[in-house]
């Protein structure tokens, strides 16, 4: 633990920080009043680091409230307040120099070097004086009263004291998060700190457990992330469910325990698309499709992408695999029906994470239809085309992501025992389920199983056989579809047809 150094405990940078631009407005800001403010914490050390950062936050002797109302009237901005036992205000920025927030908070303690050890990690714990200018200033001076400059530099997350993270629990995920996001080590004193705390982890606010956990996920080195979570007994302290899966062996297909290829799938979900080794064996043969980055990078839910989702849904597709095993007398392990329970389950974790319900439905949609795409056709075949229709119609907007759930499972799967003839043929597969399901090889929508055009609608049906409203005219659009998917309808009159032999039949089979 670091002892508290005198005020005067500064260090000198060699060239200037590149805080956001709004941080010499702060400075002119705070230069006409008596109050004395300091830059603290994330963006000091993003700062340091050179990345660029979207929140701001200061401390200030004075009145936090008021310097955030005025700080909001001077710069246009809104100001929203968050926390009143800690004085805690947060001013949203818009304009065309730079949009995020700035958090404005009473020093806590009598000095600016109490008010940092309050503080988490040693790399969060630096602050900036805003009576000196921060940009384009080379004698720019950083309070680091706890070393975390030094930190930085060896690349290591360590605790300002355990205090601190006693005084927030959800800080013993944020330690891993850091130590993931910036590809750092931590620490082994605080290793062992969050170790022997992580127990404590379910009795915080599950929103900001989630967020620390995506967040991690959100790097692509989520895989190293989620293996340091197991380490510190923090992964399963957050998804109890993921203990019964440890040492749960799996059949002779399988590399690894049920555990440990979960955790393997969320790697190769970062091996398939950090862009690091897309022209190395196996990852080149993986298909793409245009617009893919575009498509993963949408958000999803509770402000985390698809790729982050898909992620997550990596870590918990297989989670009902310890509850559904049977063991037969050959011999022969099974797990019938775990996609359909790991559904459920997979609802009920994240719902407890408070994740939105529209994240729960996307990641257990993932989870229910994760072995679908390599059940679609025998081995060695393509799927006809009404199996891809149904593929899309059922999966719905998480058909594509699911393809490459599944590509990571099967590579999770068979491990090093990987084999070039069945993967070609795997990714073959995927290539195919997305070039004439999505319209990728002709580049034309219409192409598409998924994206059919309509040659009739239930007012066609309707008016044309005289029939009522009901669950019939669902039934008879839906067998038109199929058939156009198949091939077998192409034109409105071949669609009427089909119709009219559905009804004379009384709809029985479509």
């Amino acid at each position: 633990m670091n002892e508290a150094p005198s005020i005067s405990h500064y260090a000198d940078l060699s060239d200037a920080l590149r805080l956001p631009p709004v941080a010499s407005r702060l400075v002119e800001f705070f230069g006409s009043r008596d109050a004395v403010a300091y830059i603290v914490g994330g963006a000091v050390r993003d700062a340091v680091l050179g990345r660029d950062s979207e929140d701001l936050d200061v401390a200030l002797s004075g009145d936090a409230y008021l310097a955030g109302r005025e700080i909001a009237e001077a710069f246009g901005g809104r100001c929203v307040p968050l926390n009143d036992e800690w004085q805690v205000t947060r001013v949203v920025l818009h304009d065309a120099d730079w949009s995020g927030h700035v958090d404005v908070a009473a020093i806590q303690g009598c000095s600016i070097e109490q008010d940092l050890r309050r503080r988490d990690f040693t790399i969060n714990a630096m602050a900036v004086p805003l009576a000196v200018a921060p940009n384009g200033d080379a004698e720019s001076r950083l309070l680091d009263p706890y070393g975390g400059l030094r930190d930085l530099q060896q690349g290591v997350v360590r605790m300002v004291s355990p205090d601190a993270l006693d005084e927030d629990t959800v800080r013993l995920m944020r330690g891993a998060r850091l130590a993931t996001q910036f590809g750092f080590s931590l620490e082994r004193g605080t290793a062992d700190v969050i170790r022997a705390r992580a127990s404590r982890i379910g009795y915080e606010s599950q929103e900001r457990v989630r967020d620390e956990l995506m967040r991690l996920l959100q790097s692509p080195n989520a895989y190293e992330g989620v293996r340091l979570l197991d380490e510190l007994a923090l992964l399963c302290a957050v998804v109890p469910e993921l203990a019964q899966s440890k040492g749960v062996a799996q059949p002779r297909e399988h590399y690894w325990d049920v555990f440990n290829h979960l955790v393997e799938a969320v790697g190769w979900v970062d091996e398939m698309f950090n862009g690091k080794g897309e022209d190395d064996y196996p990852l080149h043969l993986v298909p793409r499709f245009e617009g893919m980055h575009e498509h993963l990078g949408e958000v999803v839910s509770d402000g985390f992408d698809r790729l982050t989702y898909l992620k997550l849904a990596a870590l918990l597709h297989d989670i009902a695999k310890p509850a559904t095993k049977t063991v037969e007398a050959s011999g022969r392990i099974r797990f019938l029906g775990h996609h359909v329970d790991g559904a459920e389950l997979a609802r009920i974790i994240l719902r407890r994470l408070r994740f939105g319900s529209k994240g729960v439905e996307h990641v257990a949609m993932m989870v229910r239809h994760h072995l679908r795409p390599r059940q679609m056709a025998q081995k060695g075949e393509m799927p006809s085309r009404r199996a891809l229709y149904r593929y899309y119609r059922d999966v719905g907007d998480v058909a594509l992501d699911t393809l490459y759930l599944n590509t990571a499972d099967y590579l999770a799967a068979r491990g090093p025992m990987l084999e070039r003839e069945d993967w070609t043929r795997h990714c073959a597969l995927m290539g195919y389920i997305l070039e004439v399901g999505n319209g990728e090889k002709s580049g034309q929508s219409e192409d598409s199983v998924k994206s059919l055009p309509k040659l009739v609608d239930g007012y066609d049906i309707i008016d044309r056989f005289a029939l009522v409203p009901g669950p019939l005219i669902g039934e008879l659009l839906e067998e038109v579809r199929e058939a156009q998917a198949s091939g077998y309808v192409r034109t409105r009159e071949q669609a009427l047809e089909l119709v009219r032999a559905g009804i004379e039949r009384g709809g029985e089979g479509a």
